[in-house]
């Protein structure tokens, strides 16, 4: 696996603190590159321009990774069902950038064994041969060889599997990672590359010149402070808005659409449902999808489904036939069928899938791969993709606001860059396990900060694996803003366990009210919206 080193910048570290990112946009001056949106693609966007010693500027209107990029199947690999289709390059790429994350964010991304179940003699010959040629993309970032395991090693492996039929398996290695955590490591590193970045930050609009963009209005969300900001080059890296902001700009590119949104939904189960430490990939499901589920943190995810939707929304909800139909389809493979009041949560992301030239079907047949769309006003928009390569995107979006923003040719250094946490023998396995090593290097830091008042080493709740010091942290060097940002992205509660976090809500308002001198009507609203919000994670059993 390549090994990461830092280029790019000096080594010093910045800070996600809001009030020296906002002294930054108020100093003023032309920004080199700014980047609208604080999802995997923007982030990686930014890290990109900034690595390269552009004057760089990121602005999220909520929080990072709010939308689709806290919201995947918690996977960085080249794509399976991509190298069914025969999209070789896509799956080449990703793969490659997999070992570029691996020596990158060893902190975040770990290796997963997976087992393909396989009930007729025919299908292990096909899975083995497919995940074969797998191994040969993967080349010197290859994971392990693939192999065949007989009934006995699958259930080893899988304890709960169904048995009856079982003729074997297929034995392979992926990658694993926590989307919303990288999100937080790569915001880290613009700011370490001497880039800024803010949440709760929309954009309002473009200045122009002879229609050309010359720069953004934004406005502070929380203060409802206004500025215009200029930038030789804007990046349009909105995800599934990404339309949205095209037609913002020009509305006739509303007759040209870039994307097709599809909803994804997931379900998290307890640990019990599959005990064992290999996941479990479903090749082949009626509707031609393939289906995981996955130990992760101590439960098990399972996802995903591919629903068309007309219009993205900011908080999209499970619909009761995607949670049937992954409660009906997993259940083909396991011993014990899980119940729907067994959900711990239960999640949806949309996916900004391009628009095919034909759209006949199912978005499930659409490509993954991304575009990058320059508009006759100078903006450049970066969508499609997925979050394994999320890097290549950058470094694509980058090399097109060279040429647009008249900007010093430079190379890309990410490829060999380390984010923000990266550790010397770092394996990642704070990613499946929940403990401290999520923060890498940081995480000598974070348990000092429990040491310093007794409660604040304290569980923040027996069911879920964080303690009340990594609130304090997420306020204070992690720009938390709201017990949503907290539990939702900066720990992984909200998506681990619904109930759980509702009941823990008015302790992590009062460490944030603390923290970011909120009284005792701030937390009161904030729980509030925080269960109305965590009501849409929990599933009915009615």
């Amino acid at each position: 696996m390549p090994q990461g080193h830092r280029v790019g910048y000096d080594g010093a570290m910045g800070s996600l603190a809001r009030s020296e990112n906002l002294e930054r946009i108020r100093a003023g001056g032309t920004w080199d590159v700014v980047v609208i949106g604080g999802g995997a693609t923007g982030l990686g966007s930014a890290v990109d321009a900034a690595a390269r010693g552009y004057r760089t500027l990121l602005l999220e209107a909520r929080d990072f990774a709010q939308g689709t990029s806290s919201r995947s199947t918690k996977l960085i690999h080249g794509g399976v069902r991509y190298l069914a289709r025969g999209e070789i390059p896509l799956v080449r790429e990703a793969l490659h950038e997999r070992g570029v994350l691996f020596g990158n964010a060893p902190h975040l991304v770990h290796p997963r064994d997976f087992v393909v179940p396989a009930y007729r003699w025919m299908d292990l010959t096909i899975y083995g041969v497919g995940l074969k040629v797998y191994d040969w993309l993967a080349g010197r970032s290859n994971l392990g060889a693939s192999h065949w395991i007989g009934p006995a090693g699958v259930v080893a492996r899988l304890p709960t599997i169904s048995r009856a039929g079982l003729r074997g398996g297929i034995l392979y290695t992926d990658g694993q990672f926590d989307d919303a955590r990288l999100a937080i490591a790569l915001a880290r590193t613009l700011v370490d590359a001497g880039g800024t970045a803010l949440n709760a930050a929309p954009v309002t609009g473009f200045t122009k010149r002879g229609g050309r963009i010359t720069g953004v209005t934004a406005r502070d969300q929380e203060t409802g402070e206004e500025w215009t900001i200029a930038g030789r080059a804007v990046i349009n890296a909105t995800g599934v808005y990404a339309d949205s902001v095209r037609q913002f700009d020009d509305p006739a590119a509303a007759a040209a659409p870039l994307l097709s949104p599809s909803q994804g939904t997931h379900l998290v189960l307890d640990r019990s449902f599959l005990p064992g430490g290999s996941a479990m990939l479903i090749p082949h499901t009626d509707d031609r999808r393939v289906l995981f589920a996955i130990p992760w943190y101590n439960r098990v995810l399972v996802g995903t489904t591919d629903t068309p939707v007309a219009e993205p929304a900011v908080e999209p909800r499970p619909r009761q036939e995607e949670v049937d139909y992954l409660l009906d389809y997993v259940a083909r493979y396991l011993a014990r069928r899980p119940r729907a009041a067994e959900i711990q949560s239960a999640f949806a992301g949309l996916r900004p899938l391009l628009r095919g030239r034909s759209l006949v079907g199912a978005t499930a047949q659409l490509s993954r791969e991304h575009a990058v769309v320059i508009a006759d006003s100078g903006l450049i928009t970066i969508t499609g993709g997925k979050w394994t390569t999320y890097r290549r995107m950058g470094l694509d979006a980058v090399d097109q606001a060279i040429r647009v923003g008249g900007l010093p040719a430079r190379p890309s250094t990410t490829e060999h860059l380390r984010l923000h946490g990266w550790r010397a023998g770092a394996d990642g396995a704070g990613a499946g396990a929940g403990a401290l090593a999520i923060y890498g290097s940081d995480a000598p830091h974070v348990q000092a900060l429990g040491a310093e008042q007794p409660e604040w080493d304290q569980p923040l709740h027996p069911a879920l694996p964080y303690r009340a010091a990594e609130v304090v942290w997420a306020a204070r060097h992690e720009a938390a803003r709201s017990v949503e940002d907290v539990l939702a992205r900066r720990t992984r509660a909200l998506f681990l366990d619904a109930r759980a976090s509702i009941e823990v809500a008015p302790r992590v308002a009062a460490l944030l009210a603390a923290e970011l001198d909120g009284n005792q009507a701030w937390q009161d609203r904030q729980v509030a919206h925080f269960r109305e919000l965590a009501q849409g994670y929990l599933v009915s059993t009615g």
